[in-house]
């Protein structure tokens, strides 16, 4: 499905972004595994998807940085000679009520998760120009659609993306390059691991699955996303939320 594309998954090295780099070099697409910190788990991520008979390679950036990520991707498209997809997944939450939550905290949240993704898009759209072709995913959140107690600073960076989403996919068009955003629901990661029992029944008694996503769930609507069978699609949000928001 994606076989001689080029991937840059930032986030990649756990959670959703290592299944969606994974399952991107399943369908065939080379990976540019872009990390924060643990370089162990990037280039394992990097090793489990080069069994795919694909190139890897990691690249260690900090997306709130702009001219750190802007290194990155110059690095990442001379080693790879192109870049036809980028996923925007890394993201990070400093969960606190507005009352608590300091400015400080606010601000990295949407560093990270909201200028981080403009900062990589940016990177990449003379590149994406010049081809007339390219599909961006934007990993956002079903929290952006109708918030979460002790989210404001998360929320806002997630309802931000989806509109962030939309105005590329404006500007993009006429280019042949599409854009399109993913929003997750209670999905089985890490993070929700942590969560107390108490705290995950209650979420999971609010799906009307009656069950948690996995990370591939939403990796694979990502893969659809970034393949030609959704060239007629851009500016979506497509929810993966086991009808959460329904």
């Amino acid at each position: 499905m994606l076989k001689g594309k080029t991937a840059l998954v930032t986030g990649a090295s756990r959670g959703i972004g290592r299944e969606i780099a994974l399952t991107l070099a399943e369908h065939g697409a080379n990976v540019a595994v872009f990390y924060a910190g643990n370089r162990d788990l990037a280039e394992e991520v990097c090793a489990l998807a080069e069994q795919h008979g694909v190139s890897a390679k990691s690249f260690q950036c900090d997306v709130s940085s702009f001219e750190e990520s802007k290194s990155a991707v110059e690095e990442a498209l001379q080693c790879f000679g192109g870049i036809d997809i980028l996923v925007n997944n890394a993201g990070i939450t400093k969960d606190r009520l507005i009352l608590q939550m300091t400015p400080e905290e606010f601000e990295r949240v949407l560093d990270v998760n909201l200028k981080g993704a403009f900062y990589m898009t940016k990177h990449l759209f003379p590149h994406f120009m010049r081809k007339k072709s390219g599909k961006i995913v934007n990993v956002s959140s079903v929290s952006g659609l109708f918030g979460n107690i002790g989210q404001a600073n998360y929320a806002a960076s997630k309802a931000g993306l989806i509109a962030l989403t939309k105005t590329t996919a404006r500007e993009l068009a006429g280019r042949g390059v599409c854009c399109n955003a993913v929003a997750p629901g209670f999905i089985d990661t890490d993070m929700t691991a942590a969560m107390p029992e108490a705290a995950r029944k209650a979420a999971l008694e609010s799906v009307p699955l009656k069950r948690m996503g996995t990370p591939k769930e939403v990796a694979q609507v990502v893969a659809f996303l970034a393949s030609d069978a959704s060239s007629y699609i851009t500016g979506e949000v497509i929810r993966i939320d086991g009808g959460l928001c329904m």
